[in-house]
């Protein structure tokens, strides 16, 4: 049990589907039937509303690390389950037949839930790639290969072996992205069809 609730419990915070719930309250419509389809904010910029957008990034960061406090809490020695719960929850929600978001955001907020050195360095890792190469993909899969070594790095086993785990599935769901970057196609925020 004590393995079951806290991955229980953060799959359940991180299966909530901001993004689709946000857009529809404001009347955007239904997300999954815009861009790309995805549910997280980068989606979500697509429909031209950047408050929603950077809301939704808010939240599945905020739900990523609440997971991780919350079963720190509960049970000190399973925090990384509630992280892995989270992520999981999100990029693969029951609720949506199990197609979520990509997990970048809520991978932020797990990882400063883990240790918030990590978290820093993932943070400057995705904004500083954003801000200079424009390119969302990058800067997202970018930031979750950086935070296991850091954690690996700060003497954080087993965070470094969430995290890694955690990085793994980000690389997978970026698969199209991957492809398109070498092909490049990969649109840039704020830009046009290419990059």
């Amino acid at each position: 049990m004590n393995w079951i609730l806290p991955l229980a419990l953060g799959y359940a915070l991180g299966s909530v589907p901001f993004g689709l719930l946000i857009t529809r309250l404001a009347g955007a419509g239904d997300l999954r039937s815009i861009g790309s389809g995805n549910i997280g904010a980068t989606n979500v910029l697509r429909t031209g509303r950047k408050g929603l957008a950077a809301t939704t990034l808010l939240l599945d960061l905020l739900k990523g690390l609440a997971a991780v406090l919350i079963a720190a809490h509960f049970w000190p020695v399973a925090a990384g389950l509630g992280a892995l719960g989270a992520f999981i929850g999100h990029c693969f929600p029951v609720w949506l037949k199990f197609r979520g978001g990509k997990g970048v955001a809520t991978t932020a907020g797990v990882a400063f839930g883990l240790a918030w050195p990590v978290g820093l360095a993932y943070a400057v890792t995705w904004i500083g790639l954003l801000a200079t190469v424009r390119i969302s993909s990058v800067a997202g899969m970018s930031a979750a290969v950086v935070a296991p070594l850091v954690a690996l790095a700060l003497g954080r086993q087993e965070a470094a072996l969430v995290l890694a785990v955690i990085a793994a599935v980000v690389l997978f769901q970026h698969r199209e992205n991957i492809a398109r970057l070498r092909a490049g196609t990969e649109p840039k925020v704020g830009g046009g069809k290419k990059a």
